[in-house]
């Protein structure tokens, strides 16, 4: 291993304010957690724990691992960062459920006084309800990842310090919101799988690959700073302009595609409609649900 590669990996910078951040939401999450397996163990698994720590380790790799520090001179480790921002945090993250669990966790006072008048406003639950459903979600998250790519808005972000909090703080926001009516982590009642989620990840996708291939395929470099940059351990700019647009393509393809191959096969169960209709007739079943 080169001395500069050796460098390169080990070139972290820990930002104190968001790593506490971070820190706090994962006591607070699995003191919650901790509670809700007193009374209901079952409805909370370990791997739910798992999946929402493993979110938030990805969002710290993101602000302190190499790929933030080497961001600025190589596209692929930004790529790498903004991967970690989109496309592996959001959906771990939704994945533990984290509503019920954090809002367990914070003392009883800042529930009563602060989380609660806000939660039971009626604009709060219409701007909830707007934002996690299908179209804006997905325009949203979806602008934000075609804005950000342009090349004059990327070199503000490179530019500027705060811009590129921004960027990052659109590509993490948006695309919680874009995982969400695919999740649908509980308490949300609404109903968790459609047809329309398939058209809803596959033009995702489509989009994905023509912002990847375009760095693939460009024949020139992009971003101008990355032109200019001394090249990181002998990849020149357009070797790595390609090995980021084909990280891009095959990581957030993967991503998208996996949910939409799992959401066909649950759609075209042969019992599911057996299963919809039982549920419908049987009185029991629908007291259940009224609960």
């Amino acid at each position: 291993m080169s001395p500069e590669f050796q460098s390169a990996l080990l070139n972290w910078n820990i930002p104190p304010v968001t790593t506490l951040l971070l820190l706090l939401t994962a006591i607070v999450y699995l003191r919650g957690w901790l509670l809700i397996g007193q009374t209901r163990p079952g409805q909370f698994p370990v791997w739910r724990l798992g999946c929402f720590l493993l979110g938030l380790f990805m969002l710290f790799l993101a602000v302190a691992s190499p790929l933030d520090t080497l961001d600025g001179q190589l596209l692929s480790a930004h790529m790498g960062q903004h991967f970690l921002f989109m496309t592996a945090a959001p959906p771990l993250l939704l994945l533990g459920l984290p509503q019920v669990p954090l809002l367990r966790g914070l003392p009883r006072s800042v529930i009563r006084r602060v989380l609660g008048p806000l939660f039971r406003t009626a604009w709060w639950k219409k701007l909830g309800h707007l934002l996690t459903s299908l179209k804006p979600a997905w325009l949203l998250m979806n602008l934000s990842y075609i804005g950000w790519h342009i090349p004059a808005a990327y070199e503000l972000a490179l530019r500027s310090e705060s811009w590129h909090n921004l960027e990052h703080a659109c590509f993490f926001f948006t695309s919680i919101l874009f995982w969400w009516p695919i999740i649908r982590p509980w308490p949300d009642a609404r109903q968790k799988l459609s047809w329309m989620l398939l058209p809803y990840l596959l033009t995702s996708d489509l989009i994905n690959t023509i912002i990847s291939a375009s760095l693939c395929f460009s024949g020139r470099v992009v971003y101008p700073t990355y032109a200019v940059t001394t090249p990181l351990l002998g990849v020149d700019p357009l070797t790595d302009q390609a090995a980021a647009g084909a990280f891009m393509w095959v990581t957030n393809s993967t991503v998208f595609l996996f949910p939409a191959f799992w959401i066909t096969m649950q759609l075209l169960a042969p019992n599911r409609g057996r299963r919809k209709a039982v549920l419908t007739a049987s009185p029991k079943a629908g007291h259940s649900r009224s609960l």
